[in-house]
């Protein structure tokens, strides 16, 4: 690898770890947000949006620099255009992000909040999920990517288990349905979000070991 390939891939690196950084913040406000949402909560989290947008444009480009520039070949390309997957990744999270705001807004001041522990949890799993998605990549660590994977099925069930209590609040205390909508929704964007740190992990164990998990067929 040249000096000037290695200086670039770097910087490619330390650009997607901020991306994911901010990501991970507006995730984490837009959650918080749930329990009490500013009036303009929703704009503040869509102007964040916006930066996010520009780091996967900027990042893009950078990559089809490096890809005219130094033409790189095996462990390499494969590197770079793994970046490329993962900004976009990054990218619908943050959109996830703000619907998640849009929904804290939506909630009725006032009115009780319910199963906000649980939503939380889910955050923080799927929150942990992306994070561990991208030491993976960075460490070309396969089995980080394998784990990141299996804990997707803790947030399915999670959010299975917050629709249940959902759907039971509102048969019994219908002037809550309004909340209840938002928190469903709230709660499958969350669950969305496990889905994109899976599908990084995917992508570094593809990247890795050279087979594509994401989808298993029968013989």
């Amino acid at each position: 690898m040249s000096i000037h390939l290695k200086r670039d891939l770097d910087k490619l690196h330390r650009d997607l770890l901020s991306m994911c950084a901010s990501v991970e913040e507006m995730i984490q406000k837009a959650v918080d947000g749930l329990a009490n949402a500013s009036e303009n909560f929703a704009k503040e989290l869509a102007l964040q949006d916006i930066k996010i947008d520009r780091c996967d444009v900027q990042i893009e480009e950078e990559c089809l620099k490096i890809l005219a520039l130094h033409q790189p070949v095996a462990i390499d390309l494969r590197r770079i255009t793994t970046v490329m997957k993962i900004t976009g990744e990054l990218e619908r999270v943050a959109d996830l992000g703000v619907h998640i705001a849009e929904r804290a807004c939506g909630l009725i001041p006032g009115a009780e909040i319910t199963i906000l522990d649980k939503l939380n949890e889910m955050a923080r799993i799927a929150l942990e999920m992306l994070h561990f998605s991208i030491d993976a990549y960075v460490a070309l660590d396969s089995e980080l990517g394998r784990k990141v994977c299996t804990n997707d099925d803790i947030v399915d069930q999670l959010n299975r288990e917050i629709i249940q209590e959902l759907v039971q609040t509102m048969k019994r205390s219908p002037e809550l349905i309004e909340n209840c909508m938002h928190l469903f929704s709230a709660s499958r964007h969350l669950e969305r979000i496990a889905d994109h740190a899976t599908n990084i992990a995917e992508d570094v164990v593809y990247l890795v070991e050279g087979e594509i998990i994401r989808h298993k067929f029968p013989d």
